[in-house]
Parts: structure tokens; sequence; C-alpha cells
């Protein structure tokens, strides 16, 4: 799952536009005042419909040699023009660049301008595109097509920035202000983590609505297809220090699928404190997301730290109409990652807010082996648990917010995860010279605005559950007055270490809980 725009650093977005109550009246007049349009939702789910009455025709590829056989490197070459921008010169807030095929972006995509009530599908031309170094004849690029496009931002033409991106199959990236690209969203995973294989949706044809004067948002709609489903999608994006994007999709089956994925996230973590390197890297930790929150109906809050397996992992958490869920970047201190080029601190978190009502469903986290950051080994969604029709139309509207204040999206009155870190369990002996036990020892911080006050936190304990295959060697809950908050040292021990210890603690003051629930595995044989 490796995505050029996996290890681009010209990805950065710069905007300003502040979320608040009265932001979520203004969005509810942009729905509304979208219905006037010549164009609108309605059209992408009749097309969806359609096609998913109709049998499956694959997409063919179209690329010549000297474009199928790019590497990375080369492929970056291929840069649009940014003189010729679509809208550069109308005086708008945004405006468009577009990506060549190439590379395994062998299949192009049609997009389409609305503008009032004219539809224009917006054309290719090898002119608009630099080259770079590469030895190519152009002039055999004519019957191409576009792989994608990208969302420029800003107050001026002269100074914009990528906002938005969509590239690849279903996949698209968002970034606010004074972030970095990271990990990635997509329209829908189908089959993900099965030994069937995954099948991968893709987006075939787009209709971008030209913006009106001062506009702040930009709404694109999206036709997928795929094997076993079509759908019709609306996103609006509103750039920002927190850019958010809200989806509407309604989706059609074509077969019962065994695992459907809805708003599913893409990441990458290699190590980090969790799970430190096992060779010498002076980056202390390789990761665009370090953790799964979960917000259940029932208003329980979860937090998972991601880890890279030694073989395939799939875990599931029970989610009946969820609250929110996303892939967490909980820690954007530079000196942790100490990488110039990638800028993994700048790296925003994706947090997912339904819009509707789901039903009953889990959230399933899939970790898949890597051996370095070029992949993207995790994949989190919502799954569907109940039967679904085949026969009419799957609505899931959601939004999405790209954040380096996750806190801002917690509640206050739980304390989080900061951190966890994982070492080798050990005894202080009475010379002072520390000795292993044999354990494996875990140090979770909890802070949040409830536990800043020593004095009504005077007799917080943890409550752990380790399962039927864990055994507690040493709990103790200390004070962190560094990071104003508690630190949980959490030694464990498998009985069997054939088999995982499924691992759960939280912090509370005697009946009254002050944390959410960090759940973790110490896997077997380790």
């Amino acid at each position: 799952m490796t995505s050029y725009l996996k290890t681009s650093g010209s990805f950065a977005a710069y905007a300003t536009l502040k979320k608040s109550a009265l932001l979520a009246f203004g969005v509810a007049s942009l729905f509304s005042a979208q219905a006037v349009l010549a164009f609108d939702f309605n059209d992408v789910s009749q097309e969806a419909q359609e096609l998913a009455q109709r049998g499956y025709t694959a997409p063919q590829g179209n690329l010549p040699e000297s474009l199928a056989g790019l590497n990375f490197q080369q492929y970056q070459q291929i840069q649009y023009k940014p003189a010729q921008s679509h809208w550069r010169s109308d005086n708008l807030r945004f405006d468009l660049g577009f990506f060549h095929e190439g590379m395994h972006y062998n299949t192009p995509v049609t997009i389409n301008e609305v503008n009032g009530d004219d539809v224009q599908e917006l054309k290719f031309s090898p002119d608009n595109f630099k080259y770079g170094n590469l030895d190519v004849d152009r002039s055999k690029f004519k019957d191409l097509g576009f792989a994608g496009f990208k969302i420029n931002y800003g107050d001026s033409p002269d100074k914009k920035s990528e906002s938005m991106v969509f590239l690849g199959a279903s996949y698209f990236r968002v970034a606010g202000q004074n972030q970095r690209y990271g990990l990635s969203s997509r329209g829908l995973a189908i089959d993900t983590g099965l030994n069937s294989g995954e099948e991968f949706p893709r987006f075939k044809e787009f209709w971008v609505v030209k913006p009106q004067g001062d506009d702040r948002y930009l709404t694109i709609y999206a036709l997928l297809d795929s094997p076993s489903a079509t759908g019709a999608y609306r996103f609006i994006l509103r750039p920002g220090q927190d850019s958010v994007v809200d989806v509407q999709s309604r989706l059609f089956l074509r077969r019962q699928v065994t695992k459907l994925g809805i708003a599913p996230l893409t990441s990458m973590y290699l190590f980090g404190p969790e799970q430190p390197s096992s060779s010498s890297n002076y980056r202390p930790a390789i990761h665009d997301s370090n953790g799964l929150l979960l917000a259940t109906g029932d208003g329980q809050w979860l937090w998972r730290p991601l880890s890279n397996p030694k073989r395939l992992s799939v875990d599931t958490f029970p989610a009946n109409n969820p609250r929110g869920m996303g892939l967490l970047q909980r820690d954007h201190d530079f000196g942790d990652y100490q990488d110039i080029e990638n800028r993994y601190d700048l790296r925003p978190s994706a947090w997912i807010e339904p819009q509707n009502t789901w039903g009953d469903g889990q959230v399933e986290l899939v970790q898949i082996p890597t051996p370095d950051e070029t992949n993207d080994n995790i994949v989190s969604f919502w799954r569907p648990t109940q039967e679904l029709p085949t026969n009419q139309p799957l609505d899931f509207n959601y939004t999405i917010n790209w954040t380096l204040n996750e806190a801002r999206y917690h509640t206050p009155d739980l304390g989080w995860v900061a951190q966890t870190r994982r070492a080798r369990g050990e005894t202080v002996q009475d010379n002072l010279v520390r000795k292993s036990d044999d354990s494996t020892m875990y140090v979770i911080d909890f802070v949040g605005p409830n536990l800043k006050s020593p004095g009504s936190n005077d007799n917080v304990q943890a409550d752990v559950n380790l399962g039927d295959n864990g055994q507690v060697v040493r709990s103790d809950v200390v004070r962190n007055p560094a990071m104003g908050g508690y630190r949980l040292k959490l030694s464990v021990k498998a009985n069997d270490t054939s088999k995982p210890v499924n691992m759960k603690a939280f912090l509370k003051n005697g009946d009254s809980r002050l944390t959410e629930t960090w759940n973790y595995v110490l896997p077997a044989n380790e």
C-alpha cells in the first residue's frame, strides 16, 4: 500500500479558518446551497445506482512504456506548471493542479468542472507539465489523461499551498496550516486483511464545483466503482488551521461483501517508544500515526497504540453507532523524531465524527509488517456487523478533522494517554543495580485537565485487566509533575508465551474513572 504522496516533501498547506458553532451552521447552509446547481449529489447517486446494475468493467491502462517504467524519483520530476493552475487568474481562494499518469498510476480519471448550469470536462495536455530531465517524447502523451488532482488554497495566487490531494484508487490526503501530509483517507475499503486479497475501489470520475468570489470552502463530487460496489460521494473541504472535510456517501452493493470498511484511514508505523527499533537509528520514532482512538456510542474512550507486528494483526473493537474514531499522531515534539526531512512531528491526526446513524458495527484495526517507512502498513475503518442489502442505497455521512491539536476533539472529563514506552521489566537490588526480572514493562503517561490538580486526585489507582493469559508483576501509579498528569508503570508476564496478552488499564479515583482506557497487546513469544 505504497503511495506517491507517501514521501513527497512538497505537500504543505497554509491557511486559516477557525472551527466554531457558527461554522457548523454555515455548513448546513452550504449543503442547501448546492441544491440549486444544475449538477448535485443526486446526479452522482443516480450514476452510481445505474452503474451498480451493470456488470463491472475493469479500467484499462493506457501508459506508454516510457512512463510505466518510471521509478518514484523519476515520476516526481513530472510536475504540473503552477502558471497553468485552473482558476489561477480568477481571483479565487482556490485553484487546481493535476497529476500526470505514470509509474503505477496507469489509469486516467475524468475530472469535470461544475460552473453554475455548465458542466465541462477538464482536458489533459502534456504542454501543461514539466518533465524535468526525463528523456521522453511528450508528443506520444496527447491521448493520456489525469491521474488525479490537487487543491491549492490561499489569499493570492503566489501564496497558495496544497490543501487536499486525490491520487490513486479512492485515496485522498488533507493538511491544515503548518502541517505536512501524513496519513491518508479512502472512500471505501473492501476485504482488507483477508487471505482472499483486498479489493481497492477507485474514484473514476470527479466533478469540482467552481467557488464563487471569496468562498472559503470547495465542493467535490466523486463516482466510485469496484467489482463489489459503486458509490456517490460529496466532499466539502474547509481549509484552515484544522482542515475539515465533510463527507456524504451513498453506496450500492453489487454483491454481499465479506468486510465493508467505512471511513477507512491508512497510515504508517515503523517504530517508536511503544515498540523501539531493533536496529540502531538516530531517529527515536518513525510513524505517521501512533494510535487508534475510539469513542463508543455508550460513552467509552479507548486508546490503542499502534505496532509494527511480525505477522498480520487484525483487532476488532465493538462500536455500535460510534461517536468518533481516528488514527492519531499524539506526539508533535520534534525532539521525539529528529527527522528534518520528513518532519513526522508535523503529520496531522485524522478524527472522524459520524453525522448520521450507522447502526451496529465494530472498528477494525489492521496492522501489517513493514521493513521500512515507505509502506503504509496501518488501516482502520468501521465495519457493519449486520447483513447489508444489495437492493437499496446505504448512506454513511461523516466529518474528518485533520489536526495537530487532538485534545480539542477529546472529552475534557477524561485524561488521555500522552505516551506509551516499553522496556524490559527490572528490579532495583540492595546495591542499587537494576536487574531484569523477565517481565515486560510499559510506562504509560496520562494527562488532561482533570489530572492537573494533585489535591483532588490523592487516591489515584490503576484498574488493570490482562485477560486469562497475563499476570501483573508490578503496577505502580505516581504523579508526573513534568507532564502535569500521572504515570503508570506496569510490568507483565504471559502465562503461555505462545499466546498474546491483551492488556487494558485506566486510572480511577475511588469509583470515579479518570482516564480513557489504554489497550495494548503483548505479542506471543516476546
